[in-house]
């Protein structure tokens, strides 16, 4: 969105419907997906991912297959 200042989108959230909202979602993080490298990584984020690295050197990281986390995420937020 080079040149583009100030821009302000008008979104009728209180008119939209939970999937609506949602189907939104999808459709902006889509877009933010073209060009990852315009999207900035904030420092906190850099720092844990060394913290994260340091424990896999140290053999102290775990890892979990990909549904049994969703499934262990979904069994703590019910």
């Amino acid at each position: 969105m080079a040149g583009v200042k100030n821009m302000t989108a008008t979104i009728p959230l209180e008119k939209m419907t939970t999937q609506e909202k949602l189907r939104a979602l999808e459709y902006i993080w889509d877009d933010l997906q073209r060009n990852p490298e315009d999207v900035p990584s904030p420092e906190w984020h850099a720092d844990e991912l060394k913290k994260r690295e340091s424990l896999i050197r140290e053999g102290k990281a775990t890892f979990s297959d990909w549904d049994e986390a969703k499934q262990r995420i979904r069994d703590r937020t019910k």
